[in-house]
């Protein structure tokens, strides 16, 4: 059974769902009924968590060992409390070879999440936010992500449009207004399974 480490903030952890309906959660069992034996997800992510949060928080819990499969999630709270990206990427670049190492330094184990638009839910509408500075911004972060990973051949997978087009309905957000329901992480998974499959097909 293939060991899967999620990693991330309140999308990872799921913020206002059930564990059950976590998008990792999900994402696994998808790959089993595909029969790609992967263990349930041990997930390191906390609602609120910004990058430096995270590495800190990983660092805090080793030894953990290798796993077969690591997934990431991480930077909309840089984003949220109004971090540049230049600080993203240099708290990014570090991490990224954390998570590399915790895959055993297989980086076709490794596959990052891009940051969701939470300028278009109800909770921004209500803050008074503007959501196309947020868009702007959630683009720039993830511009950054993508060439970062890029640049170490590491996967990445955009499900902002997603988030985009629903994030809206009420049917796709918890009572927060803000955070995804499990229908939206059910989406998300859509769009990374074929991802996961590609990297772990081999495995079958």
């Amino acid at each position: 059974m293939l060991r899967y480490l999620a990693l991330g903030d309140s999308y990872t952890c799921a913020e206002g769902v059930e564990p059950e309906h976590r998008w990792p959660v999900q994402l696994a069992r998808m790959l089993r009924e595909d029969g790609i034996d992967t263990g349930e997800p041990h997930v390191i992510a906390t609602t609120g968590w910004t990058t430096d949060e995270l590495a800190a928080a990983i660092a805090s819990t080793q030894p953990l060992g290798t796993f077969d499969f690591v997934t990431l999630g991480i930077g909309v709270n840089d984003q949220y409390r109004g971090r540049s990206t230049a600080e993203y990427r240099a708290q990014l670049g570090p991490l990224l070879d954390t998570v590399t190492s915790l895959a055993g330094g297989r980086i076709d184990r490794v596959l990052m999440l891009s940051i969701p638009d939470w300028g278009v839910t109800r909770f921004a509408r209500d803050e008074g936010r503007d959501s196309a500075t947020i868009a702007r911004e959630i683009d720039a972060f993830n511009e950054v992500a993508r060439e970062m990973c890029e640049a170490r051949r590491i996967a990445f997978v955009d499900i902002t449009p997603v988030s985009r087009a629903q994030g809206d309905q009420d049917a796709m957000v918890v009572a927060d207004g803000l955070h995804p329901s499990h229908a939206m992480y059910a989406q998300w998974v859509d769009v990374a399974l074929p991802v996961a499959h590609r990297l772990l097909g081999d495995t079958a």
